[in-house]
């Protein structure tokens, strides 16, 4: 879940402010303070980027839980293609 925070670091990375709940105190006097509709959007956007990576970290977590490396070695020294086929096995199940 894209909060508030993670708005206001992706609007103005460098600002300083304190938030309290739903209060937001700047404290900053360079940069201005974006408003209530900046940040609402900015949390549609980060949340829309998010939630479109959800494959990828899906088969992140699966990847890891394998030895590539061994299953590459013994497809190479076996002739088969076990790794290949769990690999495309995992795409299938989270696909783009």
């Amino acid at each position: 879940m894209i909060t508030t925070t993670d708005a206001l670091v992706s609007l103005k990375p460098k600002a300083e402010w304190v938030l309290h709940g739903d209060v937001l105190t700047w404290m900053d006097d360079v940069q201005t303070e974006p408003t209530q509709s900046e940040i609402d959007a900015e949390i549609i956007r980060l949340q829309a980027e998010y939630d479109s990576q959800e494959y990828a970290r899906n088969r992140k977590a699966e990847y890891d839980q394998l030895n590539q490396f061994e299953m590459q070695f013994d497809d190479d020294r076996d002739g088969t293609t076990t790794w290949v086929d769990t690999i495309n096995e995992i795409k299938g199940r989270h696909p783009k």
